[in-house]
C-alpha cells in the first residue's frame, strides 16, 4: 500500500471540527431597535421611549460634540501632542444613549474609550487628554462626577463595579452601578467572576458591553460561540442585545436595566451591537485585518446621520439649530487644541516614582541608566 493511498483513507477530522464550529448553537439573536438606519421610528413591544423635541436635539448635540472632540484628539495624537488615543468613532449612540439614562447618584466604571459617557457625566474633555498626554493619572475626582478613572487593564473594571454595587446594596441605597467593557473583555476571567458575584449577591449593576465587532484584530465570531448577551443566562440574570447605533434604543434599554438594579432585581447584561469605525487605538492599523466593504456597510448605519434624519423628517430641528451646533463644535475643537498645547510636557523620570514605597535598588539602577540615556541627547545637541 502506498503512502498516498493510506493518507487518502484517513478520516478528515479537522474538516468535521470546522463544520461543527459553524453549526448554530442558539436561536437567532433578538435586536432591540427603536430607530432604523433610515431614520424611521420602530415600535418595540417591551421597550419604548417618548422624548420631546428638545430632548432629541440634546441627544444629537451630545453625539456631534463627542465625535468632534474625538476627531480632534486623534489629530492631536498624529501631531505628536498625545502619546496614544482610543477613538470612539461609530460608538456615539451606545455611549450617549446609556450615559443619558443614568441618574446623578449612579456610579460609572469605564474602560479607556468611554469619552461619550464622560461627556454625559460632566467630565471636562481636556482632563481625558491630559491622561493620554501623560501629565496626569486621570485628571478628575471620580466622586465629583460618580465617574471612575479610566481603566486600562482589560475587564478589571467589571470587578470594581461589582464590588461597589455590593457595597451600595449593603448601604441600602437606591442607586445603580454600570460597568462598560468591550467584546474582547468578555473573554476575560475577570468578567466571568463579576457575573458570578453579581448574580449570587444580587448586586445592582448593569454590565454594558459595547460589541464593536473587533477585539483589536480578533473578530467576535472567534471569541464566542453564542451571541454575547446570551451568556448572561448561564449566570442567572437577563441579557439584552440592543442596536448600538440607535441612541433611542440604547437609552430605553439602559433605563430599564438601571431601574431593575435600583429595584433590587439584580444585574443585567446589555450588549450594544455596534461597530468601531476607526482603529483600536492610534497605534493600530485596521486595514491589516478587515475589509473596506465592512466599514462601508456600517457607515450606512451611522448613529448621527440616522438621528438627524429623524430630526429633520419630523420637524424637531431646523437649519438654525444645525448651524449653531457646527459653530459650537468648532469652538470645542479650538478649546481642546489650545488646552492640550498649553499642557506641560510629561516628566520622563516620573515613571520611576511610586513604584515601591521605600525605594528599590533595581529601580535606582534603571533610573540612573535612563537619566544617562536622556542626557546623551543633550550632549549630541552640543
Amino acid at each position: 500500500m502506498t503512502v498516498e493511498s493510506t493518507a487518502a483513507r484517513k478520516p478528515r477530522r479537522s474538516s468535521k471540527r470546522v463544520s461543527a464550529a459553524k453549526k448554530p448553537l442558539s436561536s437567532e439573536p433578538q435586536l432591540v431597535q427603536l430607530l432604523s438606519p433610515e431614520g424611521q421610528r420602530v415600535e418595540h413591544p417591551d421597550y419604548s421611549i417618548d422624548l420631546s423635541s428638545e430632548e432629541l436635539r440634546g441627544l444629537y448635540r451630545d453625539m456631534v460634540l463627542t465625535r468632534r472632540f474625538d476627531a480632534e484628539a486623534t489629530a492631536l495624537q498624529r501631531q505628536g501632542e498625545l502619546g496614544l488615543w482610543a477613538s470612539l468613532l461609530g460608538q456615539e449612540a451606545a455611549q450617549i444613549g446609556s450615559g443619558r439614562a443614568l441618574n446623578d447618584d449612579d456610579y460609572v466604571f469605564p474602560t479607556y474609550r468611554e469619552h461619550g459617557v464622560a461627556w454625559c457625566r460632566g467630565v471636562d474633555p481636556t482632563n481625558l487628554l491630559g491622561m493620554f498626554r501623560g501629565v496626569n493619572h486621570g485628571g478628575w475626582d471620580p466622586n465629583s462626577n460618580n465617574f471612575h478613572l479610566y481603566t486600562i487593564v482589560i475587564g478589571a473594571q467589571t470587578l470594581h463595579a461589582t464590588g461597589y454595587a455590593m457595597g451600595v446594596a449593603k448601604d441600602g441605597a437606591d442607586s445603580a452601578v454600570i460597568a462598560y467593557f468591550g467584546d474582547g473583555a468578555s473573554s476575560q476571567g475577570d468578567v466571568a467572576e463579576s457575573f458570578t458575584f453579581s448574580a449570587v449577591y444580587n448586586a445592582p449593576v448593569v454590565f454594558f458591553c459595547q460589541n464593536n465587532q473587533w477585539a483589536i484584530s480578533e473578530p467576535t465570531e472567534r471569541q464566542s460561540r453564542v451571541p454575547l448577551y446570551q451568556r448572561a443566562q448561564g449566570f442567572g440574570f437577563p441579557g439584552v442585545r440592543v442596536d448600538g447605533n440607535d441612541v433611542l434604543a440604547c437609552l430605553a434599554v439602559t433605563k430599564w436595566a438601571l431601574e431593575r438594579a435600583r429595584s433590587g432585581e439584580g444585574p443585567t447584561l446589555v450588549e450594544a451591537f455596534t461597530y468601531r469605525m476607526g482603529a483600536h487605538t492610534t497605534s493600530d492599523d485596521p486595514t491589516k485585518y478587515r475589509h473596506d466593504d465592512e466599514r462601508a456597510a456600517w457607515e450606512a448605519k451611522d448613529p448621527i446621520l440616522r438621528l438627524r434624519t429623524l430630526l429633520t423628517g419630523e420637524d424637531h430641528a431646523d437649519e438654525t439649530f444645525f448651524t449653531a451646533l457646527e459653530e459650537e463644535s468648532d469652538a470645542l475643537a479650538k478649546r481642546v487644541r489650545e488646552a492640550v498645547r498649553a499642557m506641560p510636557d510629561p516628566d520622563p523620570m516620573a515613571i520611576f516614582e511610586h513604584v515601591y514605597a521605600d525605594g528599590h535598588a533595581l529601580v535606582d539602577e534603571e533610573r540612573a541608566q535612563f537619566a544617562a540615556y536622556q542626557a546623551s541627547f543633550a550632549e549630541e545637541g552640543n
